[in-house]
């Protein structure tokens, strides 16, 4: 029996469950995500600069660093730089200075400079978190998820870079679960994932897994007690930043696409989700359109779907869908769609039994 804390960081939140397998209780919270809370905290920062910490969700917590840096000295060491981008020369473009992280202790005592630690995971902000929750801060396993571009060869883009790496697993493995990785087997390329499980490694807990939320998502989505004894199911999570689909046979991943939110029509999810069940998307020709692509491996027919279940805090973009969309909400909760799916993998790769949430 175990103690799990199961953190999903997204764009706009920061959903968190503690689930307790021997009592048989959870407990969770939805706060603002680290992005825009860690952009507010530097921009009421006035001055110059030091930043430290690891690769965390860029957007806006980039510019305001990058605007900081037109009117003052902003310091990132080489490890915080790869918020801004993986290559430095163009954080160096930016008018920012990177230091080797060796470096920051001695820089940190500078006149005029303020120092402010970025990354996904805040252990202080996380410990009163669960506080809150009045249940203690010790835990046998923590699962993190969060979206890792990747750092592609150089002439590679990251788009393609990442779907190969997925489709390289998923065609192995054909099962969300198989894009868990323990802290140990992070692959070094998704340098947002491995920073995740190094900062979790500093929290109380004997085991740490991360996950890409995209897979988080459609494996949590396909855990909705409406799902469940449905061999053919659609799934859809439409997130504040991206939109994830993807088609499962028995559990088994058919097919999936992603996009981001802020570019897809209803019109155009709805032929999203009927070419991905009846297997015609293209990778290319999402990659064109701007989405991050898709992968199919076998069709069992749109008109064969049991069930198309939507969660996602944007889910209400398909409220007047012409298909027949319904709402999910794994644990009861749309807010817990990726924390659902990482408990989830976790448990498949214990070869626990699956969870009944209703």
């Amino acid at each position: 029996m175990s103690r799990y804390l199961i953190v999903d960081v997204g764009a706009g939140t920061m959903d968190v469950l503690v689930y307790d397998d021997a009592a048989g209780l959870h407990y969770k919270a939805v706060a603002r995500s680290p992005v825009p809370y860690l952009a507010e905290k530097a921009a009421q920062i006035p001055g110059n600069l030091l930043v430290t910490g690891c690769e965390m969700g860029g957007g806006p917590v980039s510019q305001v660093l990058v605007r900081r840096a037109g009117s003052a000295e902003v310091v990132m060491t080489r490890s915080a730089a790869f918020t801004i981008h993986h290559n430095p020369e163009k954080v160096l473009a930016q008018g920012i200075r990177i230091i080797e992280d060796g470096e920051a202790a001695g820089f940190a005592g500078a006149p005029g400079f303020t120092a402010l630690e970025i990354g996904d995971l805040e252990a202080d902000r996380l410990e009163r978190i669960i506080d809150g929750l009045g249940v203690p801060f010790d835990f046998d396993v923590v699962g993190v998820c969060a979206q890792d571009h990747g750092m592609p060869p150089a002439g590679v883009s990251h788009l393609d870079f990442r779907h190969n790496l997925f489709k390289s697993a998923l065609d192995e493995t054909p099962y969300p679960h198989a894009l868990l990785y323990s802290r140990e087997e992070v692959p070094s390329t998704f340098n947002r994932l491995r920073c995740l499980a190094e900062s979790a490694a500093r929290l109380p807990a004997r085991e740490v897994y991360v996950m890409d939320s995209g897979m988080a998502a459609i494996l949590g989505a396909s855990m909705d007690f409406q799902a469940k004894g449905k061999e053919r199911i659609i799934v859809l999570d439409i997130a504040t930043s991206h939109t994830v689909g993807a088609a499962l046979e028995n559990g088994e991943l058919a097919g999936f696409f992603e996009y981001h939110t802020r570019d897809v029509t209803l019109e155009r999810l709805e032929e999203l989700l009927q070419g991905l069940g009846n297997g015609t998307l293209e990778h290319h020709r999402i990659m064109e359109e701007g989405g991050h692509g898709a992968y199919i491996r076998k069709a069992f027919g749109f008109a064969a779907a049991e069930i198309i279940l939507a969660t996602g805090p944007k889910r209400g973009l398909v409220e007047r869908s012409r298909l027949p969309i319904v709402p999910g909400a794994p644990l009861g909760d749309n807010m817990m769609t990726g924390t659902v799916g990482i408990l989830e993998a976790v448990r498949r790769r214990k070869h626990l039994e699956p969870l009944v949430h209703l």
